[in-house]
């Protein structure tokens, strides 16, 4: 099968979703299928990814509040590109302006929308939360409602990767929803990876000795990671007991993450570890991740913790939500940064000699059952045409 992932959240210096289409990427030739991203650039290129893979960017303006990201603007231009494809299936993955671009193009093809952003939760929820209750909100934002019941409607298949996401989206009208979670890259994260001598070297770099607490956070420095309330958390909480919190990201709310921290020695900021071996040894070596959004359509980095051995204190709301359960971490009232102090003081002092990693989904049994999902659609269309 040819499929076409039409990515408008791809960056080679993004996150999350650049780590799924590398892992997608690198899992073409063993599934059987052959993979394109086509994604926004400053410029047409293709770049070979291994076997039957392959990245294609189409010339697109820059995304002003975020300059590592691009956005489709140009729809015969992305209708052109997947005319050259041909492609049997057609994945979007934003579900703004491309999602229609995709539907508009050759209604005999199957398209899927892969819900890899939460823009209530990551805008609207967060902006208005405090004001007024969520069914409020969504009754304001029924015209966005609207888009989305429309693009339900559109998609033979609208993929979430979180059980908490996918019911919002089913209650507010959304037809087509299919559930399959994500995971991590198997082999990668383990305990076996925790260093020592790494975790002492981070502890002294927040001029803290081995018998504090050493809390990991990373992601893009956005609004709605809400950095600055976990550094505020972890500042009340480390007048209690020796704390430390290293951050890795970068992003447009860098200035706004170092007034956060202001003078705590405690909490340093570091630029993204984008070796991924090197990542997994850094969470491996810290006692428990500290997550604040509660935007995340799955949370991939809470998965790549858990499977390190370590607990997650994660927002009671979003994807992220789901890898507190089971006694596997701490889930504190999203938002609040008084309950994010709870839920770090909560935390047992010293992590255990030997951690055991929760049981954790990999990514080769999300795209076995999407790839699943996608030959059923295929032989659906085809009984349709016969």
């Amino acid at each position: 099968m040819r499929i076409v992932d039409v990515c408008a959240f791809y960056s080679p210096r993004g996150g999350g979703v650049r780590t799924y289409v590398e892992q997608k990427l690198a899992l073409a030739a063993s599934s059987g299928h052959d993979i394109t991203i086509l994604a926004p650039g400053d410029e047409y290129a293709t770049v070979d990814a291994g076997p039957h893979a392959r990245i294609v960017t189409l010339p697109a303006p820059r995304f002003p509040l975020d300059r590592k990201y691009w956005y489709f603007q140009d729809e015969a231009a992305l209708h052109a590109a997947l005319d050259a494809l041909e492609p049997d299936l057609v994945e979007a993955s934003s579900p703004w302006r491309s999602a229609l671009m995709v539907a508009n193009w050759r209604p005999e093809v199957s398209k899927v929308l892969i819900m890899h952003a939460d823009p209530l939760s990551a805008y609207a929820y967060r902006w208005l939360g405090s004001l007024l209750p969520r069914e409020t909100i969504d009754r304001r934002m029924d015209w966005f409602w609207q888009h989305l019941r429309k693009l339900g409607r559109l998609f033979d298949a609208v993929i979430c990767a979180s059980e908490d996401f996918a019911g919002r989206l089913s209650a507010g009208g959304m037809a087509n929803i299919v559930t399959i979670p994500m995971g991590v890259e198997p082999g990668l994260f383990t305990p076996r990876r925790s260093d020592p001598a790494l975790r002492a070297r981070l502890l002294d770099q927040c001029g803290l000795d081995a018998g504090a607490t050493l809390l990991v956070a990373a992601g893009r420095l956005a609004p709605e990671k809400r950095i600055p309330m976990l550094i505020e958390a972890a500042t009340a909480a480390g007048q209690q007991r020796p704390i430390g919190l290293v951050i890795f990201g970068e992003g447009r709310e860098q200035g706004t993450v170092m007034r956060a921290i202001g003078g705590n020695p405690h909490i340093r900021l570091f630029q993204p570890e984008r070796d991924r071996a090197k990542f997994a040894a850094i969470l491996a070596s810290c006692d428990a991740l500290l997550h604040g959004c509660e935007a995340e359509t799955f949370c991939m980095l809470a998965g790549e913790a858990q499977a390190s051995g370590l607990p997650v204190i994660v927002p009671d709301r979003g994807g992220a939500a789901d890898f507190a359960r089971g006694g596997n971490g701490i889930a504190y009232r999203a938002a609040s940064r008084s309950d994010a102090t709870r839920a770090i003081l909560a935390l047992p002092p010293m992590r255990a000699d030997a951690p055991v990693p929760a049981t954790v989904r990999h990514m080769q049994d999300h795209f076995d059952a999407l790839f699943g999902l996608y030959r059923a659609l295929g032989d659906a269309r085809r009984l349709q045409a016969a």
